[in-house]
């Protein structure tokens, strides 16, 4: 039998973490009860992947638990009907894991467990047949096993992104590639079981699930959810809950920098040490005022899904290079090739549930991220801009041709064109341009029921030829 510790998972549970009130072996536990509890799920499931629709919080690792090591879509809360229902059809999906105020993005009658009571209780409502499962009697696991296991080369997530055709791919991540990558950041970013990781990115998002989530849980530390961004709220829990280490996008610093400069007050969080950002692209300028302000460097890194993601990180062991996207993680490479930036190891993903053609590509074990850089002497990498059509708003890419399609489907609309306004606090803003006979509240209405919600445009001119 293969070690259970090379499933993401039991790995996440293996050290003894804590997510918010619960052991990480309390809610896997909770998991693997809910699948010997539930005959109809495991039905539903058999040959088919899961999917977890979930906002950030514990139930997210008994959901994960629960779908027995399968590859799992990570579907972003955030996503409209129309967006889940592609990922669930494409997929392959059989059943979700979710909660109540989540469920209406689903399919109607789509099989699924409500997890709003995890990892106590759980509701499954499947084939129209609801029923109520008792989860408390698992109150955790006991794990024997390598603690540095490599991982299965088997699916373990799947993220829909690299629209850059128009149409989301699903990316295969196995539990090799996350774990790799999740190992990495357990020793770029110096966690320990001392750390506390404020978890305030999405974990449908790869940068949250691997390096707020799997990795601080690997070190046997502990996570705080934060499942809506409030930047009052998310400095109250930097301040009184011991947090060490802090991460996010751009656009949450330049959130919380905000609050502080008007409050013109310290910090004032003494546990605190270490600031990660990522997701996008970071302004020196921003990463200035942090530093005046709590006193502590803000470290930028870069990633891509495609490769688990984390490859790059301005490391606590050394100092902070602003401007730059620091060095390579360690157990993996990073290369510029005719200006771009690539990236070889066992983070780099698995391919494409379809459509790879259209999506990044892996040329002899690199992986061509898209994006453009230049190397240092000393292995500092600078980014440059991108070559795939994309940019970015609060962190999440946004793919011009996924959104041109989309509202190009519109009646009326003959042309539309989307384009990128810089916007400094959440990187970008979205304008479309669009050519037809339609209003500008019925191009509002038409996103809001089918983009989701950090897809909406920010500014519409319609012309009528």
């Amino acid at each position: 039998m293969s070690d259970p510790l090379a499933l993401v998972p039991l790995a996440a549970a293996a050290r003894g973490g804590r997510i918010d009130a619960h052991g990480a072996r309390e809610l896997v536990g909770a998991g693997v009860t809910l699948l010997q509890r539930c005959a109809p799920l495991v039905r539903a499931l058999s040959g088919k992947r899961a999917a977890i629709l979930l906002p950030t919080s514990p139930a997210f690792l008994t959901a994960l638990a629960a779908s027995e090591g399968r590859g799992t879509v990570l579907v972003n809360p955030l996503a409209a009907p129309p967006e889940v229902e592609h990922q669930l059809r494409d997929a392959n999906v059989g059943a979700a894991f979710t909660i109540a105020a989540l469920q209406d993005k689903l399919p109607r009658a789509f099989p699924r467990v409500l997890l709003d009571d995890a990892p106590a209780r759980a509701r499954s409502i499947i084939n129209d047949a609801a029923r109520d499962i008792d989860l408390g009697s698992h109150s955790g696991i006991a794990l024997e096993g390598e603690m540095d296991a490599p991982g299965r080369d088997e699916e373990a997530v799947i993220v829909y992104t690299s629209a850059m055709a128009g149409t989301p791919l699903g990316a295969i991540l196995t539990h090799r590639n996350l774990l790799a990558n999740a190992h990495a950041v357990v020793d770029g970013l110096a966690f320990d079981d001392r750390s506390v990781v404020l978890a305030a990115l999405p974990w449908a998002h790869l940068f949250g699930f691997t390096v707020t989530l799997v990795a601080p849980m690997l070190s046997g530390g502990r996570v705080i959810t934060l499942p809506r961004f409030s930047p009052l709220r998310m400095l109250d829990m930097v301040r009184t809950e011991g947090v060490t280490t802090l991460l996010g996008v751009p656009s949450v610093f330049a959130g919380l920098l905000s609050v502080l400069e008007r409050s013109g007050g310290p910090l004032g969080a003494g546990s605190l040490a270490h600031c990660f950002c990522g997701g996008a692209p970071l302004a020196v300028e921003l990463q200035e005022r942090w530093e005046r302000a709590t006193g502590l460097p803000l470290r930028q890194g870069y990633g891509l899904t495609e490769a688990g993601p984390a490859c790059l990180f301005n490391p606590p062991s050394r100092p902070n290079r602003p401007g730059t996207l620091g060095v390579c993680l360690p157990r993996m490479e990073v290369a510029i090739t005719d200006g771009e930036v690539c990236v070889r190891g066992e983070n780099v993903f698995a391919g494409y549930v379809r459509g790879g053609a259209h999506g990044l590509q892996v040329v002899d074990g690199w992986l061509h991220t898209g994006d453009n850089g230049t190397m240092d002497g000393n292995g500092y990498v600078t980014f440059t801009g991108v070559r795939k059509a994309m940019f970015t708003r609060h962190g999440f890419n946004i793919y011009p041709k996924e959104l041109e399609r989309a509202i190009g489907a519109m009646k009326g609309v003959r042309r539309v064109t989307v384009r990128a306004i810089p916007e400094p606090s959440r990187e970008n803003d979205i304008a479309l341009e669009i050519t037809g006979a339609v209003s500008e509240d019925d191009v509002k209405r038409w996103c809001e029921e089918r983009l989701s919600a950090y897809k909406q445009p920010g500014r519409i001119e319609i012309r009528a030829r």
